[in-house]
Formats: C-alpha cells, structure tokens, sequence
C-alpha cells in the first residue's frame, strides 16, 4: 500500500539539492522521437510516454509548430556517443563539459530542459546509457521510469533512492502517489512554474483531493 501523500513530500519532489523549489510542467504537447532502440522498444517507450500523458490528461502531438520534435530519447552504449550527433551541442550548453561530467559520475541517465517565456517546459532531451546493470531493467520499466521523470521538472534529489514506479502481476505502473502529483500538477488552474513552495500546497490539496 502507498503510504499517503504529506505536503512535505510534495515540497520535496520539487526542492532541489540546493534548496530552492523549482516546478515546471509542459506547456505545449508532447511530440516525442526516439533513438537508439529497435522498432520493438520504440514502440514501448513511446506507449509508456503517452501512458504518463494519459495520467496527467495533458496531450501528445505528431510535431512541434516550433521545433519539430519536443521531447528527444536517446539510448547509447557511451556518453561520447552524444559528442557525434549533429547539432547536438546547439541544444545542450557546454556539451563537451556535460559528457566528461556524465563519464566522470559512471551516470547512467542525463536529462535536459528548456523552457518557453512562461517558465513552462517547451523541449525535453533524455539520454540512457545502457551496459552494465541497466542491461538487467527490463524495457518497460526503463521506458516508463524516463516517462516520468520527462513530464515535470522534478527534484534533482527525486527517485535517487527510489522507483516512481511500482509492480503488478501486468508490468510496471507509474506508482499511485506519483500518478496523483501528476494529475495534480497538470491542474490547468496552477501555473506552468513556480518558484514559491506554497505551490506544493495548492498541488497536494489537488493530488489528496477524493
């Protein structure tokens, strides 16, 4: 059973390491691509993408009327990988720094943001490196995890302990408490961003609400 929601752990999901609140959802639809994988997982990630869509009841679209695509996915074998995709380094600030960060951590995921006049997010670049222990994570629950964590700008701190997802007998699922911040978040009556942790507020009231 999901232990329920507190205010505190709201404030947590969107409190950085160094302690300022920073919340940010989309403020566009989501026009996803994927790299990297085969027709097979392409097909999983992409279902697990609208499947948090679903949850939060914003919406997908086909392309972007600014940028194309919004939401990129990348899966590789080796963080220099990034070094060698075209225009890369026009989306991600000091590229070349980031990779020898990412090598330097041993990271396995890096995500990037950019966000429109509104503080909204407006672009989402994912990137998981695989080998290793990831090799073990079946594709569902590596696809439905990067879901998540692409739909909001959560904590640097969020899920470094554990799962936004939990199991059932069909697969994984996006775990109940995180299910409801999402919807919460998605409120069409809050703000695109905030700054103030009296948000976490108005969303938990929103996520408990029956």
């Amino acid at each position: 059973m999901t232990q329920a929601l507190t205010p505190e752990d709201i404030e947590g999901f969107f409190t950085r390491a160094n302690g300022d609140y920073v919340f940010a959802r989309w403020n566009r639809p989501i026009a996803p691509v994927v790299f990297g994988v085969e027709e097979d997982t392409l097909q999983v990630v992409k279902g697990a993408i609208e499947n948090c869509v679903v949850i939060a009841g914003h919406e997908m679209a086909e392309t972007d009327p600014e940028l194309g695509v919004n939401l990129m996915v990348f899966f590789l074998s080796d963080w220099n990988e990034l070094l060698e995709v075209p225009k890369l380094g026009e989306l991600i600030p000091d590229l070349d720094s980031r990779v020898a960060q990412l090598l330097a951590r041993d990271a396995h995921q890096y995500r990037a943001f950019r966000f429109d006049e509104a503080g909204g997010i407006k672009a989402c670049f994912t990137f998981v490196r695989m080998g290793g222990a990831m090799d073990t994570v079946p594709a569902d629950v590596i696809a439905l995890t990067q879901a998540v964590q692409a739909m909001l700008l959560w904590s640097d701190t969020a899920f470094t302990q554990d799962s936004p997802l939990g199991a059932t007998p069909d697969g994984p699922i996006v775990r109940a408490d995180v299910a409801n911040v999402l919807r919460a978040a998605y409120d069409r009556v809050l703000p695109v961003a905030a700054r103030d942790p009296s948000h976490a507020l108005r969303v938990f009231a929103r996520a408990t609400a029956e």
